[in-house]
């Protein structure tokens, strides 16, 4: 049942990854984010909610364009600026709050705006913190008092989330927010216990407890994400951002007890199935401890549509022996994307606000002998029907299961497996003789990435080198002669290795040191671009930058510079052989 609409009711706007100025470059959807974003703000007003809140990624570029921020900034004004009185209260401590700006306090309290909307949000992977002074572009808009930025932690050593407590007649509200932290730091500080959320000192089960954070809620590797059973069971809802599928129905955690919601992006960023789902945003009533959250469907996106053929499945239209089956295959894929455009004029009718060119997408799967044709002169037959003509066919071939690990080794090298993902899968497969007992697998990877993508000749020498000087030191400090204690003390203290912070140190020590030989060799082979993405975040999705950032990240976005190594599978084929045979020795040379 609906929670009805009274001095005791929260209404909250809930929104997550806008991407705003995504694609902003392209003739077809350069507006595509503007019009969503300007539909979402004009939806908070209409139905004169509390406030919004914003689960990260609200910008696509960590630095936006200057039209970007110009758009974004004018609809802040246009629809979350007037006179409309604010119906709750802040009882906690701002400064501890609003820990990001010079003006810590929310904006609606602040005498100089008048503010009739107020929005709340964390920073996501995209829009995340760089630089000395750690801003990002919601720090811009906090500054000028459009947008209350919460949930940034300066601290790479232990996380303290302290709520924003609001109060609406007798509604008390525990707002927690967690921004983008690269998933596998934030992984190992919640299982070295390093992550706390502070609780209201009295009255703590009269509190809705409601928590927003933006990382990987699915399994990516093994500390790749974040699973629910990390966060605290007295959480009543949990806002999930960075997945891009809507799936906003709350789902409960039988675990843990809270719900889970994951609006998704409301722009779709990558032609992947997720995208494919119809985009919601939510309208959340909280009122005592109840809740009821109302999925509204967004009309300014742009629609969609996804479908898989295998051609091994249509042996009765053709087959590789059958004359012309390459033209038979064209002429079968483009009744494939007819239908699809076909069903999205159906969808659009009625709804003017639909963009009017859908994204399509047809992947091919043509195993067993079939051969691709010319994407580029398919595409042209429909380049005035839809809005992505460059990518419509996407050809693949299902890979065959390979027992030799070398083999599996050099598929993923050349299909762009992370090179992380690549040790990790050589390592857990590997015979027990060749396991490593100190070096650890995401410490190669990441040697191993310097060396691909950044082209750090001495990376995994000095990787190899500063581990094993700190093991010697480490073995003397503890006075240990014989062999068998050697062999136990190094098991020992290569686990705490694995499981520590420390890790991360080392990475970034031995990486510095490499940079150090670069350049007293007078060696240049960073060009400028390399050099600038030492400073700058890099997509998404994509793995974690070494310390000391805090909030730095790659990850799974679809911003084009996250596989700067991609392009160099067979380097990193090499490189990763090489370097299996210097280490599995591992360090007791």
């Amino acid at each position: 049942m609906p929670l009805s609409d009274d001095e005791d009711t929260f209404k909250i706007l809930i929104a997550t990854d806008v991407h705003l100025g995504y694609l902003e470059k392209d003739a077809i959807r350069c507006n595509d984010s503007y019009n969503t974003l300007n539909e979402i703000l004009k939806c908070a007003k209409t139905n004169q909610v509390d406030f919004i809140l914003l689960g990260g990624d609200l910008f696509h570029e960590n630095k936006p364009s200057r039209r970007c921020l110009h758009s974004c900034i004018t609809m802040l004004r246009q629809y979350c600026m007037g006179d409309s009185p604010i119906r709750f209260n802040i009882l906690s401590d701002q400064t501890v709050n609003f820990n990001t700006t010079q003006f810590p306090w929310v904006n609606y309290q602040d005498e100089n705006l008048n503010i009739s909307i107020p929005v709340f949000s964390i920073h996501g992977n995209h829009d995340d913190p760089t630089g000395a002074e750690g801003l990002c572009a919601l720090d811009l808009l906090s500054a000028s008092g459009l947008v209350n930025h919460f949930g940034h932690s300066h601290s790479v050593e232990r996380i303290e989330i302290s709520p924003i407590l609001l109060q609406k007649g007798s509604t008390k509200l525990a707002l927690y927010g967690l921004g983008s932290i690269p998933d596998e730091r934030l992984y190992r500080m919640f299982v070295n216990n390093q992550v706390t959320m502070l609780r209201p000192k009295e009255d703590q089960d009269k509190w809705f407890n409601l928590f927003t954070i933006h990382q990987n809620r699915s399994k990516h590797g093994p500390t790749n994400y974040i699973p629910e059973q990390f966060l605290d069971d007295f959480l009543d809802l949990v806002v999930w951002g960075h997945e891009h599928e809507c799936l906003i129905a709350p789902t409960r955690n039988e675990q843990q007890l809270f719900y889970v919601t994951q609006p998704g992006s409301s722009v779709a960023t990558s032609l992947s199935p997720g995208e494919a789902t119809k985009k919601h945003i939510g309208l959340l009533r909280v009122k005592g401890r109840k809740m009821n959250l109302h999925k509204i469907p967004l009309k300014t996106v742009r629609q969609f549509f996804i479908q898989d053929v295998v051609l091994g499945d249509y042996q009765d239209l053709f087959t590789p022996d059958t004359p012309h089956a390459t033209k038979k295959v064209e002429e079968f894929c483009y009744a494939k994307v007819t239908e699809m455009l076909e069903e999205a004029e159906r969808e659009r009718l009625g709804c003017p606000l639909t963009p009017e060119k859908p994204l399509i997408r047809l992947r091919v799967d043509y195993s067993g002998g079939f051969e691709t044709f010319n994407t580029s002169r398919f595409s042209q037959r429909f380049v005035d029907r839809v809005a992505n003509p460059k990518d419509i066919i996407h050809f693949l071939r299902r890979r065959e299961q390979k027992e030799d690990i070398k083999g599996l080794i050099k598929t993923a090298a050349v299909e762009g497996l992370r090179v992380e993902d690549l040790v990790k899968q050589y390592f857990e497969a590997a015979e027990q003789k060749v396991q490593l007992s100190l070096l650890t697998e995401q410490g190669m990877g990441k040697a191993i990435q310097e060396f691909v993508d950044k082209d750090e000749k001495d990376a995994i020498e000095e990787l190899i080198t500063y581990q094993l000087e700190k093991t010697q030191r480490h073995l003397q400090a503890r006075g240990v002669t014989t062999e068998q204690d050697i062999d136990a003390e190094v098991a020992y203290f290569g686990m705490h290795w694995k499981w520590s912070c420390v890790d991360i140190f080392c990475h970034f020590n031995a990486m510095n040191r490499a940079r150090a030989h670069r350049l007293e060799r007078g060696d240049n082979a960073l060009d400028a671009d390399i050099l600038d993405e030492l400073a700058e975040p890099m997509d998404s999705d994509e793995g974690s930058v070494p310390f000391p950032a805090p909030t730095r990240g790659r990850g799974r976005g679809s911003r084009g510079r996250g596989g700067r190594g991609r392009g160099r599978g067979e380097d990193c084929k090499l490189m990763f052989s090489k370097f299996i045979e210097e280490c599995r020795c591992d360090t007791r040379q």
